[in-house]
């Protein structure tokens, strides 16, 4: 009895340090004090000396109800793991209401966030003009035709564009994932998300790589789009319906490698935080940020554990703390 408590007791302990931790933005089980990064300590980062320097921004704007576009506690995941796995990586999460204004120091810059004006920020198009990685999940893929598209077509290869592209809920199947660096340890597996497609590329899809990709049935767009009629900003239109009535292939997450030498990576998925616990949707986020920031992405993928459901549910308890308590 004696020993059985005691064995509670350090389990307890364990998750009470593990909270903690990604409430401090820190990793949790840092083999050395190299490993433990401040991710809300945005001067540190600055100051830091010979490591990739990844910023990611996030929306905390609410979209539904809880565990629809959690994109701060995506992002506190997605830099805590990649800070714990690269000890020549400082990954940092900013808000986007209170968003950096000067990204001279980023080596890449990935957004999560409802469509927003970030194609056009100075800080960012300046990370960009010096060959930063550039990535987007989501919602944050999507921006307008015009200014906007072309620096995302730029920086990434492809976007949503409003009245070409489509953002039905599916489940697509992944049967052949795409042979890249960034799909290492991503095996075939379908989960039910906000799947857009039909996305606007580069002329020729030059540089783009198809990472995941299949058909959509029908329904995604007929149960929502009328044939001729007008085409909708988001619902559906006359080229997306032809494209699906071909069974072409739709292209949701991909990676470019563009001319300048910088790369970049969009994914489309991700509308619901609970598919951050599925296995291959997590290692292929991480493989596209180590990717998109040039840091050697390993055979396997980079390398993470398993996320519980209390898990999930407490990485938004911590991006709320985060802005609570550290003022992000």
């Amino acid at each position: 009895m004696v020993k059985r408590q005691a064995r509670l007791v350090r389990v307890w302990l364990g998750m009470v340090v593990l909270g903690v931790c990604f409430a401090m933005g820190v990793p949790a089980f840092a083999g050395d004090a190299k490993k433990v990064r401040d991710i809300y300590d945005y001067e540190a980062q600055k100051a830091a000396k010979g490591v990739k320097k990844i910023a990611f921004i996030a929306g905390t704007e609410p979209h539904g109800g809880r565990g629809n576009h959690e994109f701060l506690a995506a992002a506190i995941y997605l830099a805590t793991t990649i800070n714990a796995e690269y000890p020549d990586a400082y990954a940092v999460v900013h808000t986007r209401k209170k968003g950096p204004k000067d990204l001279s120091h980023a080596d890449a810059v990935i957004i999560l966030m409802d469509h927003g004006g970030w194609a056009v920020n100075p800080a960012v198009k300046e990370a960009m003009d010096r060959k930063a990685g550039f990535m987007a999940i989501h919602y944050g893929v999507e921006v307008n035709k015009g200014e906007q598209g072309q620096h995302f077509l730029k920086w990434m290869g492809g976007y949503f564009e409003p009245f070409w592209s489509v953002n039905p809920h599916w489940i697509p199947k992944f049967d052949t994932i795409g042979k890249h660096e960034t799909s290492r340890g991503v095996k075939p597996f379908a989960v039910n998300d906000e799947w857009y497609y039909h996305m606007r590329f580069v002329d020729g899809m030059k540089g783009v790589t198809p990472v995941l990709q299949a058909v959509p049935p029908l329904e995604t767009i007929t149960s929502r789009y009328k044939e001729g009629t007008k085409a909708g900003g988001h619902n559906g239109n006359p080229d997306a319906l032809k494209a699906v009535q071909a069974k072409q292939p739709q292209v949701v997450a991909w990676a470019y490698d563009r001319p300048d030498g910088g790369r970049g990576f969009g994914f489309t998925g991700l509308h619901f935080h609970k598919n951050l616990g599925e296995d291959n949707t997590r290692t292929l986020l991480l493989n596209a940020v180590a990717w998109v920031s040039k840091l050697p992405v390993p055979e396997t993928g980079v390398r993470n554990q398993s996320l519980s459901r209390d898990e999930l549910e407490k990485l938004i308890d911590d991006g709320k703390l985060a802005i609570s308590r550290r003022g992000i």
